[in-house]
């Protein structure tokens, strides 16, 4: 299966009920917290620092990397999986990659709408709304309304692309690099991009001014 341009209404059920594996976290971190040996608040912040800074950063170099070296852009386009393992990053959740560039004319979402498959070495952990089934039923039928509720607004005439990952190809969206920022090192263009603009909820912003430090 590969990813479809979304335009009509999905046939898939979206379901809101939590999987079997989602079930036993639960139940087990419930025990764990009843019994003293986790503090939830800790729990949450630590998967919040890996889900938004620590394991998003892979996906943040392959983009910077794509921004500034035109050979690696043209492999990654071609070559999404041989590219990014390049970079170090491999692994079972990353297999069959596939790079999506985002452009004036079109932008690019990444949805899964049967589960919540998701490019583990690229992006870390999924973020919980990414597996939810609001999302994975919306983002297919009002796309635009989505990214309007990440406040990412785009042209009337920029045409959105859904792409739908699955357990075989999973997807990874390089977003628009910000005027602004030439001449900027792969460090410095890392900084900027961030998971969700990886997932195409939202689009990398212009710096306000460049960092000093």
């Amino acid at each position: 299966m590969t990813g479809h341009d979304h335009s009509h209404d999905h046939s898939h059920d979206h379901s809101s009920e939590l999987g079997e594996m989602d079930l036993r976290v639960r139940a087990l971190e419930s025990v764990l917290t009843q019994k003293g040996y986790i503090d939830p608040a800790a729990l949450d912040a630590l998967i919040d620092t890996y889900q938004t800074r620590i394991g998003p950063r892979n996906g943040a170099r392959v983009v910077a990397r794509a921004w500034v070296d035109q050979t690696f852009h043209d492999w990654l386009m071609a070559d999404a999986t041989a590219a990014i393992a390049s970079l170090g990053y491999t692994g079972r959740q990353g297999e069959h990659m596939v790079a999506v560039a985002n452009t004036d004319d079109q932008h690019h979402m990444v949805v899964c709408t049967l589960c919540s498959c998701y490019p583990w070495p690229v992006l870390g952990l999924p973020p919980t709304w990414y597996k939810s089934a609001p999302y994975r039923s919306r983002a297919v039928k009002d796309p635009r309304g989505v990214l309007a509720d990440f406040g990412t607004t785009l042209p009337e005439t920029t045409r959105i692309r859904v792409w739908d990952s699955t357990a075989e190809v999973r997807y990874l969206v390089i977003p628009q690099r910000p005027v602004g920022t030439e001449g900027w090192s792969e460090d410095e263009l890392a900084a900027l991009v961030s998971r969700d603009s990886m997932i195409g909820t939202r689009v990398v912003e212009a710096p306000s001014a460049r960092s000093t430090t």
